[in-house]
């Protein structure tokens, strides 16, 4: 009957190109939905990373579940994203020339932060680690605001000299 639909409306595509579409138009989500998903990945991102610093005070594991958790928690701020620009562009976006190396550094401090404290034990590294991750993921994170980076070295240069 769709294709009997499509050849009197005078859409006659192949049916390759037709289920290609099907599947985009029947995954692709509303700005509704997207800023919902958004907004619950984020704030869940916010959440464990504040659950990571509550649970650093713990005797033993904390160091462990402060890093997992942070980690955990950076990631789906970072993926949260996707649901604003779709997965693809997101990528695109993170690997253009101007965000590389923010994306490099963010991508390598989760990774270090997690070796750190799982395969390495150590635990002042995993700490030096997250500190590394928060200010890669403030750089990354201003590169999408115009002129944000280059306020951000004004300032910081004029405060230092």
């Amino acid at each position: 009957m769709d294709k009997l639909r499509r050849v009197l409306s005078g859409r006659d595509e192949n049916e390759e190109a037709g289920l290609t579409s099907q599947i985009l138009d029947s995954t692709t989500l509303g700005l509704g939905t997207r800023v919902k998903w958004f907004v619950i990945c984020f704030a869940a991102g916010i959440l464990c990373s504040i659950l990571g610093t509550a649970l650093l005070f713990l005797p033993k594991a904390g160091l462990k579940l402060f890093a997992l958790f942070y980690t955990i928690g950076n990631i789906a701020a970072l993926s949260s994203t996707c649901f604003l620009m779709g997965p693809l562009k997101q990528l695109k976006r993170m690997f253009e020339p101007t965000r590389l190396l923010a994306t490099i550094m963010v991508l390598l401090f989760l990774v270090l932060t997690l070796c750190a404290v799982f395969w390495w034990n150590k635990k002042g590294l995993a700490i030096f680690f997250c500190i590394l991750q928060f200010l890669s993921m403030t750089w990354y994170s201003i590169s999408y605001i115009p002129f944000a980076r280059e306020a951000v070295m004004k300032c910081f240069t004029s405060c230092l000299g």
